[in-house]
Formats: C-alpha cells, sequence, structure tokens
C-alpha cells in the first residue's frame, strides 16, 4: 500500500532528527499522538502539532507519561495508527503499559530520544544507556523490536518502518535515538508519497459476531477490529484465550507467550537490519549504534591508517538481536569492539553471542557526550595486539577516565 500524497510534506528538508521523526510518523499514517514534554524529544511533538492537523491527525498533552502511553494504547483500539514520544524518566513510567501492550498485541510505536542518567540525570545532553530497558524494562516474556538510527534522515526512514512493522506484527516498535541523533541538524529527504510503502493495518472483514481478536492467522498474528464497530471485544492485560476471556492455565499460558515470542523470533530474518564495511577479512570489528557509529567511522579510520584491519559492523535493529550474524564473525575475527555510551548493556549481548571464540573489548561512555574517536581507534589497537584470550568483557579504559579517576586534573567542585 502506498501512501496518501496528503500524508506526506514532499520536499528536501534541513531538520533535525526529532523533526523528521515527526514527520516520518506523519508520512506512515499516524494519526494520533499523545505525550508529556520532555527534552530532549520535545521538538518531535512539536513537528507533529505543527502540520498533523493540516492532514487530520490529533496531538493531546497528557498528564503524564503513564497517561500518554494508555491513551495511545486505547487509541490503537479504536483504529487509529499512533505514537508516543519521551526520554529516559518518562521511559521508566511507561515499562509496565509496554507490557501490557505486548499482551494485547497492540501495535504502536514509541520514540525515545535517550538522555544522561541515571534518575533526572543530563536532560540536555546525550546517552545511550535505555537499551537494556527497550528490551527487558517490562515483566514477563515478550518480545518487541527496537530500532537506533543513526540520523535525521534515518529518524524519517525508520519512523515509517517501525509503524510497517508495528502493523506487521501487532506488537510495539521501539526507535531507541539519542539527543545527539534528535538535535543533529542535516538534509533530509521526504519521497513522493507514491514511493514510500505503508503497511495497512489487518482488519478483520467476517461477521462480527465471529471474530476473535487473539486468534491467529498462520503467520501467528491476529487481526484487528475497531472498538465500537459492534465487535464483541474483551481486552485484558490477564493471560487470555482468542476471545480476549481471562484463563490461567500452564497449557494456555504456554501456548500463547510462545507465540508473543515466536511471531518476532520466528522472522528475525526480515526484521534485522545491518550495516557491514569490510568485516570479510578483519581482524577486528567494531560494533555500534546510534550516534556512536557515526563517532566510530572515525575511530576505524584512524585504525586503518595505523595498519589494523578492521570493519565495522552496525546495528540498525537492535532488538531483535543479529545472533547468527555475531556468531558467524567471531568464527574468523580476533576481537569485537563495542562503544557505548553506557557501562556496558549491548556488548553483553556481543559476548552471549561470541562463544568464547573472540575477544570483546568494551569502550564505555557516562554520558552527557560522545566517545572521543581516539580511543576508539586506542581500543581497536589494543584488541589487535591482545594475542591471549580474554575472559568475558574487557572495560578499555578512555583518556577522560584516566585523567579523572587517576588524578590527572580535579573536578570543579
Amino acid at each position: 500500500m502506498k501512501a496518501n500524497p496528503k500524508h506526506v510534506l514532499t520536499g528536501v528538508y534541513y531538520i533535525d532528527g526529532d523533526v523528521a521523526s515527526g514527520y516520518g510518523a506523519m508520512a506512515a499514517g499516524c494519526r494520533f499522538i499523545a505525550g508529556y514534554p520532555i527534552t530532549p524529544s520535545t521538538e518531535a511533538f512539536e513537528a507533529f502539532c505543527r502540520w498533523g492537523p493540516q492532514v487530520g491527525a490529533m496531538f493531546i498533552q497528557m498528564e503524564d507519561e503513564l497517561g500518554s502511553i494508555s491513551a495511545v494504547v486505547g487509541a490503537v483500539w479504536s483504529g487509529i495508527k499512533s505514537m508516543t514520544i519521551t526520554s529516559g524518566p518518562g521511559y521508566s513510567l511507561m515499562m509496565e503499559t509496554i507490557g501490557y501492550g505486548a499482551m494485547l498485541e497492540t501495535p504502536f510505536v514509541l520514540l525515545n530520544i535517550q538522555r544522561g542518567g541515571p534518575s533526572t540525570g543530563v536532560p540536555t545532553k546525550t546517552g545511550q544507556a535505555d537499551m537494556m530497558q527497550s528490551r527487558w524494562g517490562s515483566h514477563g516474556d515478550y518480545e518487541l523490536i527496537a530500532f537506533a538510527p543513526e540520523s535525521p534522515q534515518e529518524m524519517f526512514d525508520y519512523t515509517i518502518r517501525a509503524f510497517n512493522l508495528a502493523e506487521k506484527y501487532r506488537c510495539p516498535v521501539m526507535i531507541m535515538s539519542d539527543e545527539c541523533v534528535g538535535h543533529m541538524t542535516e538534509k533530509v529527504v521526504i519521497p513522493e508519497a507514491d514511493k514510500i510503502d505503508i503497511e495497512p493495518r489487518r482488519f478483520y472483514t467476517g461477521p462480527p459476531e465471529q471474530y476473535l481478536p487473539f486468534k491467529p492467522d498462520p503467520d501467528l498474528v491476529p487481526k484487528m477490529a475497531k472498538a465500537g464497530d459492534g465487535f464483541k471485544l474483551y481486552i485484558t492485560g490477564l493471560l487470555h484465550d482468542e476471545k480476549g476471556h481471562p484463563v490461567s492455565n500452564e497449557e494456555y499460558s504456554m501456548k500463547y507467550v510462545k507465540r508473543l515470542v515466536d511471531k518476532i523470533r520466528l522472522n528475525k530474518d526480515k526484521i534485522i537490519e545491518l550495516k557491514e564495511e569490510n568485516t570479510e577479512d578483519a581482524d577486528i570489528v567494531v560494533v555500534s549504534y546510534g550516534i556512536s557509529s557515526r563517532v566510530a567511522v572515525k575511530g576505524v579510520e584512524i585504525a586503518r591508517q595505523r595498519g589494523i584491519k578492521v570493519g565495522a559492523l552496525r546495528l540498525v535493529t537492535v532488538w531483535p538481536f543479529p545472533d547468527e550474524k555475531i556468531a558467524e564473525l567471531a568464527k574468523k575475527t580476533k576481537a569485537f569492539v563495542v562503544p557505548e555510551i553506557n557501562y556496558g548493556q549491548v556488548v553483553f549481548d556481543v559476548a552471549r553471542c561470541v562463544h568464547g571464540q573472540s575477544n570483546i573489548v568494551l569502550v564505555p561512555h557516562g554520558g552527557a557526550g560522545v566517545h572521543n574517536p581516539a580511543d576508539i581507534a586506542d581500543a581497536i589497537e589494543y584488541a589487535a595486539k591482545t594475542d591471549k584470550q580474554i575472559e568475558g568483557v574487557v572495560e578499555f579504559k578512555t583518556r577522560l577516565e584516566k585523567l579523572v579517576f587517576e588524578g590527572g586534573f580535579k573536578l570543579k567542585e
């Protein structure tokens, strides 16, 4: 299905990533956003508010993030493509309802512009410390999809893809961006509407009295219906049968929860997107995502100038995780270097998939800024010169860490 022309602001823009995502939501057919403004995501709200009414869309500023994501779930069940937008503290408040949305197989998109934490942290500076929260933040077993764009153009493109996959697999989809990408201003090309593929909602078309809201099609994904159109909808976060009625037995729990997991896991090859560069004969592979990928490009360049054979693997899709690709590279790669703006999150999934066949070097960063590319280059060189097998993950000490913690200078009081 192609986008309706009125959905898209076709043209070339010079905008930041937040605004690009707001435009992408409109292009994808999003017609409702509920949210509570929070730095550094507010520009996405503003972009949607500015242009949304011209395409029949609505924005509601709720009393808090709890109300925001609940309103989104309700809007989806009324038949509207919907989205919420937030950052760290707000994201934490949304966790319970993300699990609720997963249990109800509710297709919505959540844009998280990550910032420094924990708690209120550094509201105006960048971070990447919500990555594991995006995968495991709500209780119970479920699977969802998460992207990590690295540019304003990708913020537009992957907001559309997020909506498409939410509809295709009837699940929440996260856009795990960061302050740098959200506030980075670059050229964004919005194509003609007929060049944008849109995944329509799969509505049930049979007799209303025969509709079962949680009866899966052969691809494990059920069809939806609009509340208020005469269908008998029983919606609960309790374990439920195909009618939506609560059940509480072991057999059905295994059947239903396994389907929530399998509809994503069995389609990983269709969902996962990666960007590879020079990994075929690399001794070292840098694994990165989001703004850290942009910084890693320079670090890789410096390392190559030092004569090191280094490749790059960018995780466009972080969840589901590319287990097979990492395991494949581990068989022929001496080490993986993982720069993250946290003290170790995605790196442990890399280590899990390596199975001890390669060394793992984490280049951590505490947030409120990005890596120095020279630190990434030094970590690559360290990994290349390390002959012995490392047990687990080695945390590489950056220049800033050495200065702060080894007395190079004193922090201002």
